[in-house]
Order: C-alpha cells, then structure tokens, then sequence
C-alpha cells in the first residue's frame, strides 16, 4: 500500500481508525528522514490489512507535532485506537521498525 502524505484531518482519521497507524513525523529539509523514506515505503508494501504507514510534514502541521512532542525528525510513532503504542526517534532499520508492529 502507497504511504499517504495527509493533512491534520486526515491524521486524525487514521489514528482513530482502529488500525494500527505508524505515522512518519518528516521534514522536507531533513536528510535522515529521506533515507529512512525508502525503507518506509517497503515495508508498507509488505504490511497486512489493517496496519498501514502514513507521512506527516512537520513544518505543514506544527501543532501536531508539538501535541505528540516530537523533538527531532524523523520520528516514528505507532498508533493504536488514537493512542500512542510505540515511539522511535531517529533513523531506525527494518526490524526495528516492524517491532512496533508486533
């Protein structure tokens, strides 16, 4: 499945969704997170229904960002029933970032 950019009401959907939502806090200026991008868009090719990945620009949605405190980009913040199941801040492998699937 393609990795969707969303805006802020489109966030709120999917977090609230009841699937399991990893959200991609990104910045277009940030090296890191273009190449954690490709990685990303893999492991969403692999992911079963009902777990997906979503991209949120950070400088685009500032106060959602700052309401799920992120610090540094990219930030990695998994999703469940609108609550926070998992976090990874930086750049992450695969496996790493399959476990907050598990």
């Amino acid at each position: 499945m393609e990795i969707k950019h969303v805006n802020a009401e489109e966030y709120e959907l999917a977090i609230n969704s009841g699937d399991k939502v990893l959200v991609d806090f990104f910045a277009t200026w940030c090296g890191p997170c273009k190449f954690i991008a490709p990685i990303l868009e893999e492991l969403s090719e692999e992911l079963p229904a009902g777990q997906r990945i979503i991209k949120l620009d950070i400088d685009q949605h500032p106060q959602i960002a700052n309401q799920c405190m992120v610090t540094a980009v990219p930030t990695l913040i998994m999703f469940k029933d609108g609550k926070e199941t998992g976090r990874l801040v930086g750049v992450k492998d695969e496996q790493d970032i399959l476990d907050l699937f598990a």
